[in-house]
C-alpha cells in the first residue's frame, strides 16, 4: 500500500475538506460535476456564528482575491452541504465586482460553500460552517402562511449607495416572492429562476440564477462600477413563469 501525504489525500473521504465534512465530495459532483476544484483564501464566504432564524440567514460572499487571477471570475456558485436541497445560487458578475450579500434557508447546521469559477476554468472554493437552530427549508415563510404573497407578487424594490465600498456603487435590491421550497406539504416549490440587471442599450450588468433555498422576499445586494448609468431595469423571472421587470434608478 502506498503511504505518504499523496496516498492521505486519496483515503481521505472528505476530499481534503478543511471543515471534514462527509457530504462535501458529493456536494462538488453536484456543484460542478468532475471538475477539480482547491480550497483558496481567495474565496471569502461568511455567515452568522448561529443563526438564531434558519429562514434568514445572512450570507456574504466576496471573490475579488480573483479578480486578477486566470483573467477574472466568471461565476460564484454558492451551495449548502446538508440542506435537502443543496443548490443556492449562480452567480455571473459581468460587469459588476465579484460579490454580493444575500439570506438563504437553512435546514440545520452545516457547511456553507462558494465555489468560484475563474475565466481560465479553474474552481477555487471557499467554505464557512453556520450553526442553525434548523427547519428553515420545511416551514412555510411568514407571507404564505398569512395569504399575503399573491398581493404583492412580483415587486420589486432597489436602492443605490455612494462611497460605501471604495471604487464601486452598492446596488440593493429586494424582489417580492414567497420562494416556497417545495419541502412544505401541500405547497410545491414556487421560486424565482431567473434575475439579471440590464441598461438602456440591452447590455447585461449581472446575471444570476436562484434556487429554492434562497430567503422570502429574497433582498440582495451587489456591487457596481462607480459611475451612474441611466436606463437600468431588473429583468426576470419565476419558475411558474411570471415576469418580473422594473426599472432601476442609476
Amino acid at each position: 500500500m502506498a503511504c505518504g501525504p499523496l496516498a492521505f489525500a486519496q483515503d481521505d473521504p472528505t476530499g481534503g475538506d478543511p471543515l471534514g465534512s462527509m457530504q462535501y465530495p458529493s456536494l462538488r459532483e453536484q456543484t460542478i460535476g468532475k471538475a477539480a476544484a482547491k480550497f483558496s483564501d481567495a474565496v471569502v464566504i461568511k455567515g452568522p456564528a448561529f443563526a438564531d432564524d434558519a429562514m434568514n440567514v445572512p450570507l456574504l460572499v466576496d471573490a475579488r482575491g480573483l479578480s486578477a487571477v486566470g483573467g477574472g471570475v466568471a461565476h460564484i456558485r454558492v451551495a449548502v452541504d446538508r440542506n435537502p436541497v443543496r443548490q443556492v445560487l449562480d452567480f455571473e458578475p459581468l460587469r459588476a465586482l465579484p460579490m454580493l450579500a444575500f439570506r438563504i434557508r437553512m435546514e440545520q447546521a452545516s457547511p456553507v460553500r462558494a465555489f468560484v469559477q475563474t475565466q481560465d476554468g479553474q474552481w477555487h472554493v471557499g467554505s464557512t460552517w453556520v450553526q442553525a437552530a434548523g427547519g428553515g427549508c420545511t416551514v412555510p415563510g411568514a407571507t404564505r402562511a398569512d395569504g399575503s404573497w399573491s398581493q404583492t407578487l412580483g415587486q420589486v424594490q432597489a436602492r443605490f449607495f455612494n462611497n460605501v465600498l471604495e471604487g464601486s456603487r452598492r446596488l440593493r435590491v429586494r424582489v417580492m416572492h414567497p420562494m416556497d421550497t417545495g419541502l412544505v406539504a401541500g405547497i410545491p416549490a414556487f421560486y424565482i429562476e431567473e434575475l439579471q440587471l440590464v441598461d438602456g442599450a440591452g447590455q447585461v450588468w449581472w446575471r444570476l440564477a436562484l434556487h429554492e433555498p434562497v430567503s422570502e422576499n429574497p433582498l440582495i445586494t451587489f456591487e457596481l462600477p462607480p459611475q451612474a448609468v441611466s436606463g437600468l431595469r431588473l429583468v426576470g423571472r419565476d419558475n411558474n413563469g411570471n415576469r418580473i421587470d422594473a426599472e432601476v434608478g442609476g
